[in-house]
């Protein structure tokens, strides 16, 4: 029905008589704008469905914006050594500014833990700038309804599970899409108008991939969506042209992200963010062609073969087919670096935000081409045929959307409550007013523990990002007990296989166990060093509140794992049960 009024809507070039020049100046005036309020509607409705859960890596970038904007630095914890543990830094910066002005990590704000609901007010906030350059490139193709392109475009990217979880996380993922939807939006026009070879579309183009950059660290990839298209539409007499604009884009790309990475290395002396060392990124192998295919699953196969026969219809038959062919550009570079990323274990294709929006976008346009070009009857063969598609892929992201609601990817609050409060109050019965935690999880945690954190996962970890990217876990053993000697050790699930710290024989020298997982063996759980507990009575006394309290800390965050933790979560907390 919307693809069939698209193209209804497409054809009418000729106003209605009864509409007067003013109500149509106002109606072309307000159409985007409500079109794109809708499509944010859409997604916020959709959002709902999740809670207030923001996942546990955002809150890494929270405490960093505290620490910025608190004016101690890029340190995850006061006292902590500098170490770059964010890959977002434009993200951390408007967290730093929400801190500042007081609406992020203050409290309440209309009524809700401002760290649930400012991070989630910019996922909206970013995705109606990304509808905004959806309705820049409609309206190359559809003039006066142009809006109605966007509006499917919006409802489109709601119905999906992926795009609305990771662009309410509180995560940088609708930053990020933003970043290169506007990027798109640029070549697009571009080409449309001929305007490939100036100045402004070359300085843009290498600022939005800075920007994308320094907002994700695949945002890299994007540089070479202007080099593309120049090179698609190179003659002889432009050469010289060609390569002047390509070196421009590249200086304009190279100024801001050569300043951040200068800065990078004067502060930290490291060429790399700390985490892309300790995910040990390395040269793609032969899962590089298999994980797209991933997406393909998720979107639904009959979805994703119409889409591409659409797109391909456009690319033959569409007067604008070298503006879509640049508009492809940048979706063929999101795919291929989805491909060579290190798989991401957050699940919900969490690195693929770009690709659901370039993908729906292309896709919109070429079915409205299409419809367009068709006569009545095969107009309605056509939309029959886009419903059928439609069904399957609906109901494959609404299976998605309901798994994701029953085990939501690891809750900030869960850790917040299990090992940042937890520990404060494990800490404060054994009567430690100094200790330190060695744990893989570090966002709720740093939010709230008053403990020195030391990363096991090495995000935030310089040291141990170095063990891990080169695989030495005896040499990361050594490290934790022969110079961290942590007070409290946590380990759970794969950590206590793949590092070995908790079957190392110096776990039974040095710590008490004070908690372990039942079923689990004596190597998942809590342990404290022996010489940090005064008496045997404290460590009792630690181990029964661990015994009866965790369970029921883990039990209310898996069991409600998409509530808040409360009005805050400040250093020095204890358990906040919902």
């Amino acid at each position: 029905m919307t693809a069939s009024a698209l193209s209804e809507a497409s054809e009418r070039d000729v106003p209605d008589p009864a509409e007067t020049p003013a109500s149509r100046g106002v109606a072309a005036r307000i159409a985007p704008y409500l079109a794109i309020l809708a499509g944010v509607a859409a997604v916020a409705w959709h959002a709902t469905l999740y809670g207030h859960w923001i996942v546990d890596d955002a809150a890494i970038t929270f405490s960093y914006a505290r620490s910025f904007a608190d004016g101690i630095g890029p340190v995850l914890q006061p006292g902590q050594p500098s170490v770059e543990g964010w890959s977002n830094s434009t993200w951390l910066v408007l967290l730093a500014v929400g801190k500042l002005v007081g609406v992020f990590d203050s409290g309440m704000l209309f009524g809700l833990p401002d760290y649930v609901l400012f991070p989630k007010l910019l996922g909206l906030l970013f995705t109606a700038g990304t509808l905004a350059a959806c309705h820049v490139v409609a309206k190359q193709v559809f003039a006066r309804f142009a809006w109605l392109a966007t509006l499917v475009v919006g409802l489109t990217l709601a119905a999906i599970p992926s795009f609305v979880i990771w662009t309410i996380s509180g995560l940088e993922n609708s930053l990020f899409g933003m970043a290169v939807a506007w990027l798109a939006a640029l070549l697009f026009v571009a080409v449309r108008k001929d305007r490939v070879l100036t100045a402004k579309v070359a300085i843009w183009s290498g600022v939005l991939v800075a920007f994308a950059a320094l907002t994700r660290p695949e945002g890299l990839i994007y540089g070479g969506a202007y080099p593309l298209v120049v090179l698609f539409q190179l003659r002889k007499p432009l050469l010289g042209q060609s390569v002047k604009f390509v070196v421009v884009s590249v200086v304009a790309f190279a100024i801001p992200f050569g300043a951040y990475l200068a800065w990078r290395i004067a502060e930290f002396g490291r060429l790399l963010a700390n985490p892309s060392i300790a995910k040990g990124q390395g040269l793609p192998g032969l899962s590089a062609l298999k994980q797209p295919f991933e997406l393909v699953g998720y979107a639904g196969v009959a979805g994703t073969i119409l889409l591409a026969l659409t797109i391909g219809y456009a690319l033959f038959r569409a007067e604008w087919r070298r503006s879509l062919i640049a508009l492809l550009m940048p979706l063929a570079l999101g795919i291929i670096a989805y491909g060579v990323m290190v798989p991401d274990w957050m699940g919900q294709h969490r690195f693929a935000t770009p690709i659901w929006i370039l993908a729906v976008l292309a896709g919109t346009l070429s079915a409205g081409e299409l419809l367009r070009r068709s006569r009545a009857v095969l107009r309605t063969v056509v939309v029959l045929v886009l419903v059928a598609a439609a069904i399957p892929s609906g109901m494959g992201f609404a299976s998605a959307s309901e798994k994701f609601r029953e085990v939501p990817t690891v809750p900030a609050c869960l850790i917040a409550d299990r090992f940042g409060r937890g520990f404060n109050t494990l800490a404060d019965i054994l009567g430690l007013q100094q200790a330190s935690l060695l744990l893989p999880d570090l966002g709720g945690s740093s939010m709230t523990s008053r403990l020195h954190l030391v990363d096991m996962a090495g995000l935030v970890e310089a040291n141990v990002a170095d063990f891990v990217k080169n695989g030495d876990m005896p040499g990361l053993s050594d490290y934790v007990f022969e110079q961290v000697k942590p007070t409290f050790i946590h380990s759970w699930g794969p950590w206590a296989a793949g590092n070995g710290i908790t079957v190392d024989p110096r776990i039974d020298r040095d710590y008490e166990p004070i908690f372990v997982y039942p079923g689990s063996g004596p190597r998942n759980g809590d342990f404290v060093r022996k010489d940090a507990v005064s008496s045997p009575e404290k460590l009792k006394a630690a181990q029964d509140y661990a015994t009866k309290t965790l369970p029921d800390v883990e039990k209310a965050r898996f069991g409600g794992p998409l509530k808040d933790c409360g009005p805050t979560m400040h250093p020095g907390e204890t358990v906040y049960l919902p």
